[in-house]
């Protein structure tokens, strides 16, 4: 059986579609921020910025340290923040126990090629908001006034 030249030729196209460019904010309500600050003050200020907005730093993922601690090599500096407080935890909770894996809430901070930080989150409301939940919603735009204020007070320290 013999298969027809332009039905090989539209297959072939097919397979080598041009690549599609990478979408940085894919969801919903997503922020980026260049700070115009150094990156490594940037950080450094910025877990200052949540203990002093009275959240939890619950954790701060480096994967820039680990790529360096295993490989060897070094990358773009680059951390991502999770912070919480026990008291919208309860209100979260109360509202959804669904909604409890959005928490803690995701700030990430990437070093630009200029040696500044770029901060990258989505907004609360918007992670909360999408349960539909009326007590969340309102929760999750308390929330983005927190996270901005952060954000702006990691930018203006030293």
């Amino acid at each position: 059986m013999r298969i027809p030249a332009a039905f090989l030729f539209a297959a072939l196209l097919l397979c080598v579609a041009p690549a599609r460019a990478e979408n940085p904010a894919p969801h919903p309500g997503t922020v980026t921020v260049d700070t115009g600050k150094p990156f490594e003050p940037f950080v450094e200020a910025f877990a200052k910025a949540i203990t002093a907005n009275g959240f939890n730093v619950v954790g701060i993922a480096c994967a820039n340290c680990a790529i360096k601690g295993v490989f060897g090599e070094t990358v773009p500096g680059n951390r991502v923040f999770l912070f919480f407080k026990p008291a919208y935890a309860r209100r979260m909770l109360a509202a959804s126990v669904a909604a409890g894996i959005e928490a803690p809430i995701r700030v990430y901070a990437t070093e630009a090629a200029d040696g500044t930080a770029r901060v990258t989150y989505r907004q609360p409301s918007a992670v909360f908001g999408a349960y539909e939940v009326p007590d969340l919603t309102a929760m999750g735009r308390e929330l983005d006034e927190h996270v901005a204020r952060m954000v702006a007070d990691a930018r203006a320290g030293s």
